[in-house]
C-alpha cells in the first residue's frame, strides 16, 4: 500500500514588499533616538526614545510612574511636540491636578480619559502625536474580547494593537504595567517579548528614593541605573545620589563604615552602620535594614572566627543610610568594619572606606568593576580605601591611598582606631 504523501506548506510564498539590502546600506535615520528631558531616565534608555519604540514602565502602585511620565509628557510638549497622554486608572481632573503640582501644564499634552481600545486608537490617529504615554495597559480593554479589562487575553490584544500602532505611524510609545506581589510585570510573559525596552520603576515605600532599570532594552545596554528622588513638587532625577547614602555628621561615629557599591554599571556609595549591645536574651536579638541577614550572620560567624571579635552575646543592630538595599558581596568589608567597631566602640579610621567580599576563611576575596569603585571613592574624596590584595589591582587616583589586604583580619587592624 502506497504510503500517502505529505501536504504541502499552508503558506506560499507572496511578492516581497521591498527588496532585502545590504546590511550596511540600512538607513538609522528611522531609527533616531529622541531624549526625553530627564537625564536619568535617557541614561537607562540608552540615549533616550526610538522612533516607533515600545517602552513598558512597570512598578508598584504609587511609586511614581505617572508623575515621572507626566513630567516626560511636559518636557517633551515644551520642545513643541504633540504628547497624546491617555489615562485609564484616574480621571482627566485628577491628572490635571498632578500636572498642576509638578509645573506640567502644556498645551501640547493631550489628555484622553479612555478605557476601550478603539477610543485609543481613534486618539492616537486624530491626534498624530509625536509620543503616545498610556496609563495604565491593564486597564485598556477591546469590545471585540471577551472577559474583563487586565485579563490574558484583553492584555495581549490591547498591547499587540497598540505596537502595532506605534510601529507603523513611527511614534514611541511608553505603556504603563502593574506588578505581581512577587515584584514581577503583571500579565501575560507575551507582552514583555513584544515591546522594545521592559523598565523596572522601584523604591521603598518608608524613602523617598527611587531607582529605574532595564530588565530588556533592544537599543542599548540593561546595566544601567537612573535615580530619582520623590520631592513635594513631583519626582526629580538625581544625578549624584552621594548626598542620599551618606550621612552629613561631622564627627566620627563608632559603628559605621562607608562602601562604594555598584548597581549594574553605575558605582554608588552607600554607608553601613551597626549598633552591639549586650543582651539579657538566651538568644540575642539580630536586626538589619537595607541588608540581607544571612549576610550578617555569616560575617558575624567569621568575625568570631578568623578575627577574634566575640559578639555571640551582644544584640546586634545593622542598617543602611538613605534606605539603600545592598545585595552584593563587596560590601562585606564594610560591615564587618562597622560591627568591629561597634563591638570596641572605636570609630573607623576618617576618610577610610573598604571593599572586598568575606569569605569563610576570612580572607578578602576580590570583587568586579574595582577599577570604577576605586574612581567613585576618589571622587568622593575619601583618603583611604581597603581593597582585595592580588588579582584585579587598578592604579590609584591622586589623592587616594589603596590598602591591599589578604584577610578581613588584616583590614580590622588597619582600619578601626586604637
Amino acid at each position: 500500500m502506497e504510503a500517502a504523501s505529505s501536504p504541502g506548506p499552508a503558506t506560499r510564498a507572496t511578492a516581497a514588499t521591498r527588496p532585502a539590502q545590504p546590511l550596511p546600506e540600512v538607513s538609522t535615520l528611522a531609527s533616531a533616538r529622541h531624549e526625553t528631558g530627564v537625564g536619568e531616565f535617557d541614561r537607562v534608555l540608552g540615549g533616550g526614545l526610538v522612533t516607533g519604540a515600545a517602552v513598558l514602565l512597570a512598578g508598584e502602585p504609587g511609586v511614581g510612574k505617572s508623575t515621572l511620565l507626566l513630567d516626560v509628557a511636559a518636557r517633551f510638549a515644551r520642545r513643541g511636540a504633540r504628547v497624546l497622554y491617555v489615562t485609564g486608572e484616574e480621571s482627566a481632573g485628577q491628572v490635571r491636578l498632578r500636572a498642576e503640582r509638578i509645573d506640567a501644564l502644556e498645551q501640547g499634552v493631550l489628555l484622553a480619559a479612555e478605557t476601550d481600545l478603539g477610543a485609543v486608537l481613534a486618539h492616537v490617529e486624530s491626534a498624530d502625536p509625536q509620543l503616545v504615554i498610556v496609563d495604565s495597559i491593564q486597564t485598556i480593554s477591546s469590545a471585540e474580547l471577551e472577559g474583563s479589562a487586565g485579563g490574558v487575553s484583553q492584555v495581549r490584544e490591547v498591547a499587540s494593537a497598540l505596537i502595532q500602532s506605534a510601529k507603523v505611524r513611527g511614534i514611541p510609545m511608553i505603556l504603563v504595567g502593574h506588578v505581581t506581589k512577587d515584584g514581577g510585570v503583571a500579565g501575560p510573559r507575551i507582552v514583555e517579548h513584544l515591546v522594545d525596552v521592559v523598565c523596572q520603576f522601584e523604591g521603598e515605600p518608608h524613602s523617598s528614593f527611587r531607582l529605574l532599570r532595564a530588565l530588556k532594552n533592544r537599543f542599548g545596554s540593561v546595566d544601567e541605573v537612573g535615580c530619582f528622588q520623590l520631592v513635594d513638587s513631583g519626582i526629580e532625577p538625581v544625578s549624584d545620589p552621594s548626598g542620599l547614602f551618606l550621612s552629613s555628621e561631622a564627627t566620627v561615629v563608632p559603628g559605621t563604615c562607608r562602601t562604594i557599591t555598584v548597581d549594574g554599571k553605575r558605582p554608588l556609595p552607600a554607608e553601613i552602620q551597626a549598633l552591639v549591645a549586650p543582651s539579657a536574651l538566651a538568644n540575642p536579638r539580630r536586626a538589619t535594614s537595607g541588608i540581607d541577614a544571612s549576610r550578617v550572620a555569616m560575617v558575624l560567624a567569621v568575625l568570631h572566627r578568623r578575627a577574634g571579635v566575640a559578639l555571640a552575646a551582644d544584640d546586634v543592630y545593622v542598617a543602611t543610610i538613605g534606605g539603600a538595599r545592598i545585595t552584593e558581596p563587596a560590601a562585606d568589608a564594610a560591615l564587618a568594619l562597622a560591627l568591629t567597631s561597634a563591638r570596641s566602640d572605636r570609630p573607623v579610621r576618617v576618610g577610610f572606606a573598604a571593599i572586598g567580599e568575606v569569605a569563610l576563611s576570612g580572607a578578602l576575596r576580590p570583587v568586579n568593576a574595582l577599577s570604577q569603585r576605586v574612581a567613585e571613592a576618589a571622587r568622593l574624596g575619601f583618603t583611604d580605601l581597603i581593597v582585595p590584595a592580588g588579582r584585579g589591582l587598578v592604579s590609584t587616583p591622586a589623592g587616594l591611598r589603596l590598602h591591599p589586604v589578604e584577610t578581613i583580619a588584616d583590614a580590622v587592624a588597619l582600619a578601626v582606631a586604637r
